[in-house]
Order: structure tokens, then sequence, then C-alpha cells
């Protein structure tokens, strides 16, 4: 039988055909994903930190797309596009350029592990008003002015002026006395530099302290030998290593232990992630690194108990680090700035950063204290941190209301 066409059938026709037309628009539009960054050394001597933080971002990105992606952009799941730093500044930079030129659309991003990395990587990405985010923690990074730039960790200066009288005090606590000298073994990198100058510039004789070794070298180092042979002699209270790279850090404890001066016979002071390395575990061994203390930016902490062993789970990893916890952290917190914008806009975004005071939800759960920047791009009412190696493994001992174990000074 024909069917005849009259002006309320076609008009129906016509509707129907247009929200057919429509529908898969908005399910293109729904299913658009939203493109962050990372630059991270992926070779070279700081690959194996690269290495973390593309686990604890994988782990980010996975998570927030199965809890139904970013809402406020219709579902849009997040995308996480990585590139190697290498091994140099130079490559860093370049990477970061190829990244920013191949991917116009960008809302965000996060890197550069090493402070040096950096300060260039963000020279790339300030040009582009990409908002970027950094557990780097030279202090130059946020003195240049820069509006896209935001420092989850405490800068380089602030830690140098909590390590010292926070080491002391655990010293003091422990053994009912305080070290009244000092050694310094350090490399020239940024974060390094930042940490010592204060400490040279009048911090340490503040603190009651007598420098008495003061070692600095350009990594890779080849040989501690005459590093710690300058300690040996000494015979400092304590013993500050300021190393950016495992494998230098490796070398020193070594070398220390080769001397006689591992654990029990030299308390150890580290700032940085390096210090807890699941590296240090397999290469040295539970028994040298037994006592090591390390200031540190982040590290797990109580009330991280369940994700701790979520991810370690999930990556057959001992334990978790800095390193994999901001890298699970610094996608969240994007993913909270395209939430509150409701735009995937790097501008807003960026908007969206300096405007948070988060204190609860999975960004907030990564990092102690609020999630919250000054005008400098700096993480505000941050506290000190301390982890120790206790039985293999590296354990929050300070601030003590966030600490997992009571922290041991080994006696001189």
């Amino acid at each position: 039988m024909t069917r005849k066409l009259t002006r309320r059938s076609a008009t129906k026709g016509l509707a129907l055909s247009a929200a057919a037309l429509a529908f898969p628009a908005i399910g293109r539009a729904a299913a658009q994903a939203v493109k962050i960054a990372m630059v991270a050394p992926m070779s070279g001597p700081w690959a194996r930190q690269g290495q973390l933080l593309r686990m604890g971002a994988d782990l980010a990105i996975e998570d927030i797309n199965a809890r139904g992606g970013i809402k406020s952009l219709g579902g849009a799941k997040l995308n996480i596009i990585y590139a190697d730093a290498g091994d140099s500044t130079e490559k860093a930079k370049n990477a970061a350029q190829r990244l920013v030129a191949d991917n116009p659309d960008l809302v965000g991003g996060t890197g550069s592990w090493l402070s040096s990395f950096t300060l260039a990587v963000t020279e790339v990405t300030e040009r582009a008003q990409i908002p970027w985010l950094t557990l780097s923690y030279s202090d130059a990074i946020t003195n240049r002015g820069f509006k896209f730039v935001f420092q989850t960790s405490p800068t380089a200066e602030w830690q140098a002026a909590q390590t010292v009288p926070t080491a002391l005090e655990l010293a003091q606590n422990a053994t009912g006395k305080r070290p009244t000298t000092v050694g310094l073994i350090m490399d020239n990198t940024a974060a390094p530099t930042s940490f010592a100058k204060p400490l040279r510039e009048g911090g340490l004789e503040k603190a009651g302290l007598k420098l008495v070794v003061d070692q600095i070298f350009t990594p890779p180092l080849s040989d501690a030998t005459p590093l710690v042979e300058k300690v040996r002699s000494a015979r400092p209270g304590f013993l500050l290593l300021l190393t950016s790279a495992m494998p230098d850090c490796k070398l020193v404890l070594e070398k220390l232990d080769e001397f006689k001066l591992s654990h029990g016979k030299l308390p150890l002071v580290g700032n940085g992630a390096p210090f807890g390395s699941p590296e240090l575990l397999k290469t040295i061994g539970p028994e040298l690194l037994e006592g090591l203390l390390f200031s540190v930016a982040n590290w797990p902490m109580k009330g991280q108990e369940e994700f701790i062993e979520r991810f370690k789970k999930k990556t057959g990893e001992p334990f978790l680090t800095q390193d994999a916890l901001c890298g699970y952290g610094h996608p969240s917190i994007l993913a909270e700035a395209l939430e509150a914008s409701g735009a995937a806009d790097k501008i807003k975004v960026a908007e969206a950063i300096r405007a948070m005071n988060l204190t609860t939800g999975p960004a907030a759960h990564c990092f102690p204290g609020p999630i919250k920047f000054d005008e400098k791009g700096r993480r505000v009412n941050v506290p000190m941190i301390f982890a120790q190696w206790q039985k293999g493994v590296p354990v929050t001992v300070f601030p003590t209301n966030l600490a997992l174990a009571k922290a041991v000074w080994p006696s001189a």
C-alpha cells in the first residue's frame, strides 16, 4: 500500500532526520578527548624518575575517565601525551617546543622533574600560555613573574630553611643532644644549588652548625672517593647529601660504607625524591639504607594507605614514591580545573587553578595541605615532610600527625 505524504508526516520526517544528525554530533562532542601533557626524563640518568611519574599519571587518567571523565564537559575523557626530556636542558626544551607545536589544543601539562629541565621547559609553555604544574624545587621557577607555572612542591629555599632545624630537632628528641658540625656533598644542578644557597649564607650558622666539609660535583659522578675522603677526615656530626640523580646517590652511599661511615656511624640527611628511589633498595640493599633520613616535597602518608596498596598492586612497585604520587596528583588538579572552568580552554583552566582551594577529592588527597597557590604560583601552607628508610621501606616520619612511623636518629 502506498503511503500518502502529508505536510505533517513530512515535517515529522524532517525532525527525525535532524535528530538523527544531531545525536551523533552530541556523541562526538561528548567523546572528544581533552589533551594534557607531561614532559619528563624517559631516557638518560633520570629515566627511572620519569617512569615513576608516568606510572602515577597513567593511573590518574585511568581513574578520572573511569569516574565519567570531565562531567562539566559532557563526560569528555582526559588524554595525556608524553614527551621525553632526555638528559639535558636543551633536549628538554626541544621536547617542549615539539609538544606545543604538534598539539595546539593542549589545555595544561606537568613536568619536568629536574629543576633545570623545568626552567627550560616552562620558558616554552609560558609563551604558549599553557598552565604547567611542577614538583621541581628551584626557587627560580616561580621567581620569574610567569603567570602559567604552578609549583606544588615547597621551594628549595623554604625546604633548606626547614630541613636543618627539623633534622636537629629529630636528633635532639632521639639522643638528647644536637650536632654542632655538618658536612655537605652536593651536585651543581638547580635544585641542590637553590637548597644550599641559604645554608651557606647564614642558615647553618644560625642553626649553630659549623660547615666542616663542603664538596660540589657536576653529575654524573664517576668516583665518589675524593668526596668521601673529606668526610672521613672531618667526621661531621651529620652529613647533608644533595644529589639529584639516583646513580650519584648510590655511588656516595657505597663509598661511605666502604669507608665505614654507613648506618650507625654517621647520620645522613638528604633532600629530594632520589633518596627514596626503589632502585636504591635494589642496588644497595636495606642494610646500607637503614636510618637514612631525607626531606622531601611530598611522600605517602597517613590516610593514603588504601591508595598505596592499590598502586603497588597495579604497578608491581615495592612502594609508592613522591614521583608517582605527584604524577597522579597533577593530572587530578588539571581535571579539577577543567571541571571548575567548564571549558577545554587553557586560559580558563589557568584561571581555575589560580582560584582553587582544594581540601578534599583525589587531587587534595595526594598532597599535604590545601591545593592553593599564591600570586607567584607557589602552593601555600605546605608542611615540612621527612621520610626515613626503615626495614627496607622509606616511610614518612615527620610531621608526626601524618607519619607512618617514628623517626630514629643514628648515633654518630
